[in-house]
């Protein structure tokens, strides 16, 4: 019997010693530890990024409240007007000491995981969450989600370096910092980690699952602590009434495919046009607050990130020609916020029109089938979870959160119908994820391996125009392109000065400017390349 155990103790050590050799020889258990700082920090840093975002409505609407809308609606309009444009003017000189020129988001930690963990930095990332949070105080249109990844990535990073972890220790960092951000912002931990698996690092690992895990539920302590143990919004009593109900689901899919369709392209169109506008840096942000304001004059409910109005959606306040009015301006808002270079995020903006869009369907379903059709509030939640599924390219994390922020647990086979549906569709008409796409406009096409070349392999040469009368290269800060840069490279040079024009040169002949590149020609070529693409393989097929 001695003996047997001996070999049992034997055959268990030689099975058990390469493992936890292995275990402590990537330094896992640091990572776990590092993982709970990351959670802790992360997490406190979103509830500061709120508080931020209601300090900076205390001048101009009396009130640090979320309810925007209604307290907008009750001041003079002149100074509806004038805050998000006071806003852009602090953001746009904000702006001037952020490598880029622009804030930061999801698109950013992606980037890093994908090549560099240690890239991000910490001045970056606080004064991309100061501009976000004046921007989104001020009245501009847009939601907090995109600011507080950025801030988590930007903190795990910066532990990254301190503690000198390896590349791949950092990757599982990045995700922790991105699972305690949206846990801590949105009480949503199991969202929190599922988001940064799916988008951040595009895939599922057992080795990455545990740290993740640990940052979001710290993080999520964080902001229970800050913000209170409920849902994010309080809704009525629902349920589904009918399983007859599934197709008008399924129909909601394609509405909400529609919805985030027209998102996209709206943002793309007024990214590219703001672009080619011949203006300063600082005075883009103004003109896009002064944009806004106007529209928030008559509108209010478009103000600020909008859970105001997202509740009134879900309790069934608001009429239908609004809610449809509301998709339209809360898009044109949120293009002219993100184009002009105001600072902030995504998701929220697409809560809100899934949420407007849904509430919208559910009262035409209601009038059509009295008998069959659910409450509003189950077409709205319906309709928050497809619309910012399809545009965030996360169908699962979305899911989850959605159930998450309004406890509509009940609804899971429906909501997943109509995720799954709108996702889909969205994919087909677009090939891109909203993120993809902001990747793809500087140069990096994570999501298509091998990118397709353009034009017989375009280069920049063959894109220059002439000097503008009294341009000087001197205003481009010795940034230049030359002639054989390929159009990735030509994007990637612009994302990294943050300007939309630059000169270009000869390699052997650096001294002398030939003429002056466009970013938004750049752009205009390399988005239509990938749509030509596929229709050439269609039409082999």
């Amino acid at each position: 019997m001695r003996r047997f155990i001996q070999r049992l103790l034997a055959l268990l050590t030689d099975l058990v010693r390469p493992n936890l050799a292995a275990f402590t020889r990537e330094r896992e258990p640091m990572i776990w530890v590092t993982s709970l700082v990351v959670g802790i920090l992360a997490g406190a840093a979103s509830v500061a990024f709120r508080a931020g975002i209601n300090a900076a409505q205390l001048p101009w609407l009396g009130t640090m409240s979320e309810r925007v809308a209604s307290v907008a609606g009750t001041i003079p309009w002149p100074i509806v007007l004038l805050a998000p444009a006071v806003g852009g003017l602090i953001v746009g000189i904000l702006l001037n000491f952020v490598p880029g020129r622009r804030g930061g988001g999801p698109a950013d930690v992606i980037e890093a995981e994908a090549f560099d963990p240690h890239r991000l930095g910490l001045r970056n990332g606080l004064l991309g969450a100061l501009a976000s949070a004046i921007t989104l105080g001020s009245g501009g249109s847009a939601g907090r989600e995109g600011p507080v990844i950025h801030l988590g990535g930007t903190i795990a990073a910066v532990l990254t370096r301190r503690f000198e972890l390896p590349a791949a220790g950092g990757r599982v960092l990045l995700g922790a910092g991105v699972a305690a951000a949206i846990a801590a912002s949105f009480n949503a931990p199991i969202a929190g980690a599922l988001f940064a698996l799916e988008v951040i690092h595009r895939r599922i690992s057992v080795v990455m699952l545990p740290p993740i895990v640990i940052a979001s539920a710290a993080g999520a302590v964080i902001g229970r602590i800050a913000f209170g143990e409920f849902p994010a919004f309080t809704i009525p009593e629902h349920r589904i009434i009918s399983y007859w109900e599934f197709p008008a689901f399924a129909l909601l899919g394609v509405v909400a495919a529609a919805v985030a369709i027209f998102f996209q392209l709206a943002v793309m169109s007024a990214d590219w046009a703001l672009r080619g506008l011949v203006l300063p840096l600082w005075l883009k942000p103004v003109l896009g607050g002064l944009c806004v304001g106007a529209l928030g004059v008559f509108f209010p409910e478009i103000l600020g990130v909008g859970y105001e109005t997202m509740e009134a959606a879900l309790t069934q306040s608001l009429p239908l020609g609004l809610l449809v009015g509301l998709v339209f301006l809360k898009t044109a808002a949120t293009a002219i916020t993100l184009g002009s270079r105001l600072a902030g995020g995504i998701f929220s903006p697409t809560l809100y029109l899934g949420a407007m869009a849904g509430a919208a369907y559910g009262i035409l379903a209601a009038r059509a089938f009295p008998d069959l059709a659910s409450s509003n509030a189950v077409y709205a939640i319906l309709g928050m979870g497809a619309v910012a599924a399809a545009v965030l390219g996360a169908p699962i994390s979305t899911t989850v959160m959605v159930f998450e922020m309004t406890g509509g647990y009940a609804m899971s086979i429906a909501l997943l119908l109509t995720v799954s549906v709108a996702s889909s569709l969205t994919r087909a008409f677009l090939g891109r994820s909203f993120f993809q796409w902001q990747l793809a406009s500087r140069g990096l096409f994570l999501d298509q391996e091998p990118h397709p070349r353009p034009e017989g392999d375009l280069r920049v040469g063959r894109l220059m125009r002439p000097m503008r009368p009294g341009e000087s290269a001197e205003a481009y800060a010795g940034s230049v392109l030359t002639t054989a840069d390929s159009l990735e490279e030509a994007l990637r040079a612009f994302d990294a000065c943050g300007l939309e024009r630059l000169p270009v040169v000869r390699a052997q002949d650096t001294d002398r400017i030939l003429g002056m590149v466009d970013q938004a020609d750049v752009l205009r070529i390399l988005n239509a390349a990938p749509v030509k693409s596929a229709g050439e393989e269609r039409r082999e097929r």
